[in-house]
């Protein structure tokens, strides 16, 4: 998710990360994702607090892969077991792990979480599950089953965004300053109904089921590089899904200022300006199997 969150009301995990079946659309914001994103996944993956390097690492709601390939990189030694619930994610990321040529280390299995029975993933010592447990329809079972999959003193990382990521100042569009909170107020609204635990606590619910919380960290993310085709695409596909989602939710001038932004032949359109920006917060917990 790694991830921008924007779903129709149905609602998979991040870009559909465990329940919805996913777009070109999605999976190409999901590799946007985790290329805009990279420094900072990279930095939290450093800031774990393991006791030892881990052999087995399981990533929860892997996508297309941004949190498995960070932690390949950080773990030259370990294998990972990526889960998520489209086929089409899955195949995605494998193609990465061949080109990567570390196709060795990766064994991909489809699963929808919110299932009472979960496949066997083994006995991991560190499950990454990122922008993907707020999507689960019964988290207390999820985080459970996570708990009494990890070997004794196993650590699991949440990391969860804070909503969606910001890309354009205040001030703009000129003729509809602060029309990017108004989208995004509209979505959160929308989003609360489906989806409870967005934005939640984790601390006492993993404590809850029998973790330890060992650490949390909010990591500020500011990206400022108005040259990034990388970023324009992120911000147009972000606000594309969004826009979909919702649109009847918007007041006229709203739409017709965000239709103007999405129109890539307009001269005020995202890729043609020269002002945006990635703008978000990601809050990790840190929890072990005592």
């Amino acid at each position: 998710m790694s991830h921008a969150h924007i779903h129709a009301p149905q609602h998979g995990a991040s870009q559909g990360h465990h329940h919805e079946h996913a777009t070109d659309g999605q999976a190409e914001i999901l590799d946007l994702d985790a290329e805009v994103l990279a420094e900072h996944t990279a930095s939290i993956t450093a800031w774990l607090p393991l006791r030892t390097s881990p052999r087995h690492i399981v990533d929860l709601g892997c996508g297309t892969g941004a949190g498995t390939f960070a932690l390949l990189d950080r773990f030259p030694d370990a294998r990972i077991t990526a889960v998520d619930e489209s086929a089409d994610r899955l195949q995605r990321l494998r193609t990465k792990a061949c080109a990567r040529g570390v196709q060795d280390r990766v064994r991909t299995v489809q699963a929808d979480l919110d299932e009472a029975a979960w496949p066997d993933l083994g006995s991991p010592d560190l499950v990454w599950a990122s922008a993907s447990m707020h999507h689960m329809t019964h988290p207390d079972r999820a985080l459970r089953a996570v708990h009494d999959a990890l070997a004794p003193g196993g650590l699991f990382a949440v990391v969860e965004l804070a909503g969606h990521p910001r890309f354009l100042p205040d001030n703009a569009p000129e003729d509809r300053p602060g029309l990017e909170e108004r989208v995004h107020a509209a979505a959160d609204l929308l989003q609360a109904e489906h989806m409870p635990h967005r934005g939640a606590d984790w601390g006492p619910m993993l404590t809850a089921a029998g973790f330890t919380v060992e650490d949390q960290r909010t990591v500020a993310v500011n990206i400022e590089d108005s040259q990034s085709e990388a970023i324009s695409r992120y911000a147009l596909g972000v606000l594309q899904r969004i826009r979909g989602v919702v649109a009847d939710r918007l007041a006229s001038d709203d739409l017709t200022a965000l239709d103007q932004l999405l129109d890539t032949s307009s001269p005020h359109g995202i890729p043609h300006r020269h002002d945006l920006t990635v703008r978000t917060e990601r809050t990790v917990w840190a929890a072990r199997r005592t």
